[in-house]
């Protein structure tokens, strides 16, 4: 899978991307994640991508110019099958969503700032608008970090073990039911024999189970 960010703010991005399992990706082949500085298309020498509101009001708008620029040299290269916009209006991420976003191979994200990116951007180039919660960030980059991680996590050989990433809450619209590991006894507090018994199918009804009553517990929604 390829990924292009468009931002105006690359280094937010370039931690997130260099540890762990999206780092371990990139190590094996199987993601490749190129940023896109946006001022590199600026429209002037001063590096201007942003401009007032028309209609006036606070805040300001990035251009459409240095997005257009940057989306169209990189359509001349490949084919995209999603171009993402990151904003608190469009869909909400879930496990679902993610999972259709990890079949594909070219995926283009477009970061926002400050009061987002003119509206026709938005008509002539985007097709998936994804939002990370019901909340405003200061940019688009931290919610295009969340985004990746839980795309390329999913990837085929980027877990040690694929059966990590099925057993995930959301999964299957349930919450993951607890998990311990060793010591099986801790300051009084036992795990469960039935972890213990080595008896595979009683272990996974009980899971099940676990997991039913947390998740209507904690999310009861997620049951309706």
């Amino acid at each position: 899978m390829r990924i292009d960010i468009l931002t105006c703010q690359p280094e937010l991005l370039e931690s997130p991307f260099a540890h762990s399992i999206v780092k371990r990706a990139q190590e094996k082949g199987l993601a490749e994640i190129h940023l896109h500085q946006l001022r590199d298309r600026a429209i002037n020498k001063h590096g201007q991508i942003d401009d007032y509101v028309f209609g006036g009001g606070a805040g300001m708008v990035l251009r459409v110019e240095p997005i257009a620029a940057w989306i169209d040299e990189l359509q001349a290269q490949r084919k995209y099958e999603a171009i993402i916009y990151v904003t608190p209006d469009g869909e909400t991420l879930r496990q679902p969503l993610a999972n259709k976003l990890s079949l594909l191979g070219n995926v283009l994200i477009l970061c926002g700032h400050y009061k987002g990116v003119d509206q026709r951007i938005r008509d002539h180039y985007v097709t998936h608008e994804i939002s990370v919660g019901d909340f405003v960030l200061s940019g688009g980059e931290l919610a295009a970090a969340i985004l990746v991680d839980a795309v390329v996590r999913l990837l085929p050989g980027v877990l040690g073990n694929e059966e990590s990433a099925l057993s995930d809450s959301f999964q299957d619209d349930l919450l993951a039911p607890p998990v311990y590991t060793r010591p099986a006894e801790w300051r009084g507090l036992a795990v469960p024999e039935i972890l213990l018994s080595g008896n595979t199918p009683k272990i996974e009804e009980w899971r099940h189970e676990q997991a039913l009553a947390r998740t209507e517990a904690k999310r009861p929604d997620l049951l309706e």
